[in-house]
């Protein structure tokens, strides 16, 4: 039974984390969006604002089990701390992309922290799938969302370059 908690409790951190630091990103996403955000010109494939919250709380979750699954293989293990690594990298730069985008409005910077985050997304996803194919797999989703999700900052850029 001990053993069956921690493991439970340690899933609930997992996806904790991410929800957190998305949390933390949605306070500049929610002063942005009925202001400035309404204003500026925008992809003709952006989607209504309501789509993120749902989307990245699915992918938080997907993330954070992905995440789980590759601990459990073994955290002493030197490939797993390696991904783990890549892990937190990669939701450092996450966490990061959105003040940027939404807090600064500083849409080239925020494309170049998110081609980088696709970068990391593609190695974590890699290492994962090297100790637990289905981990790997689980961050397919977010790995597609954040190519979507490029597009559309490049598109903000693009379109909005005259304002900066």
């Amino acid at each position: 039974m001990r053993g069956n908690t921690r493991n439970w409790l340690a899933l609930a951190v997992a996806i904790a984390v991410p929800m957190a630091i998305g949390g933390f990103g949605s306070i500049s996403t929610a002063r942005a969006v009925p202001t400035w955000y309404q204003r500026i010109e925008k992809p003709s494939w952006t989607p209504p604002s309501w789509v993120f919250g749902p989307v990245w709380t699915i992918l938080y979750i997907l993330m954070g089990t992905a995440a789980w699954i590759v601990w459990k293989a073994g955290s002493k293990r030197r490939e797993v701390q390696a991904a783990e690594l890549l892990f937190a990298a990669q939701l450092a730069l996450n966490g990061i992309w959105t003040p940027v985008f939404f807090g600064q409005r500083a849409f080239g910077t925020a494309l170049g922290i998110i081609v980088a985050l696709w970068g990391l997304i593609v190695a974590t996803m890699t290492r994962f799938y090297r100790i637990r194919p289905a981990a790997g797999l689980l961050l397919a989703p977010y790995l597609i969302w954040v190519s979507y999700a490029s597009t559309l900052n490049a598109g903000f850029w693009w379109l909005n370059r005259e304002e900066r």
